[in-house]
Order: C-alpha cells, then structure tokens, then sequence
C-alpha cells in the first residue's frame, strides 16, 4: 500500500468521525449542551475537541517532519535556517537582558512572580524589536530599489 492510500484512509475515517460527533452535538441541541456545561458537563463537546487536537498534532507532526527532513537534504538551506533561528535567539536574549521584573498581582487574586513578569516582558520587547527590524529591513529594501533605478 503506498502512502497516498493510508493518507486517504486516515483522512477518510477522521472526517467521518467528525461527522459523527458534529451529529451527536447537533442532535443533542444547543440548551442541552448549555445546561450541562454550567453544571461543569462538558462530554458533548469533548470527542470533537479531542479530535481537534489530535489532527492539530497530526499536522504539526508532518510539517516538523518533512521540513526537517528537507533542510537535512540541503547543507545551504540548514545553515541560514540555524543562523535565522541563532539570531531569532539572541533578539529574545537581547528583549530578556533589558527586562526588570516585579511580583504583580493579577486579577484572580494570584500573584505573578518577577521572573514571569520579566518574561512576559521580554515577549512585549521582543514583539516591539522584531517590529522595528521588519519595518527597518523592508525600508532599507525600498530604498535600495529607488537608489538603483
């Protein structure tokens, strides 16, 4: 059996267990399921989230797989991948470097400790200078192509 027959399988057979809990959410009706989730009864919902998740995972898998598998085959494509992603690191120790941290209280009553503050920090500068190097990178380009012309 070659893989096209196995993917249309399991594609198959995911789609038509998706029908079936999308039928059994519809059949069972929309205050049905209400009242059960307030009393904290979510079993109506549960396969076809579950199911969700685990195509999501399936998904994910391949696509680490196969773009694995395709930067291993080219030595020139896996040294600018692990220089994009070696400078990708260094932005986010760079944004950790210039964040302070302090206990904050959250709306729950739970505290946030400094260290969780300091990199929920972190992400907003890293957010902030992977902006500044889009917009820089791609005006730098522009320019670039004026000057030329």
């Amino acid at each position: 059996m070659n893989i096209q027959k196995i993917t249309t399988i399991i594609v198959t057979s995911l789609g038509v267990l998706g029908a079936v809990f999308v039928l059994m959410i519809v059949g069972k009706g929309d205050d049905a399921i209400e009242m059960s989730a307030m009393q904290g009864d979510f079993g109506s919902v549960t396969p076809i989230i579950l199911l969700a998740q685990i195509i999501l995972a399936i998904a994910i898998l391949i696509t680490v797989v196969f773009s694995i598998k395709n930067l291993a085959s080219d030595k020139g494509k896996l040294k600018s991948s692990l220089m994009a992603i070696g400078a990708f690191l260094l932005v986010l120790v760079v944004a950790y470097l210039f964040s302070s941290g302090e206990e904050t209280p959250m709306q729950d009553g739970a505290f946030l400790s400094a260290n969780g503050a300091r990199w929920v920090e972190a992400g907003i500068r890293m957010f902030y200078f992977l902006t500044v190097i889009a917009i820089a990178s791609m005006s730098y380009g522009s320019i670039r192509k004026l000057i030329k012309k």
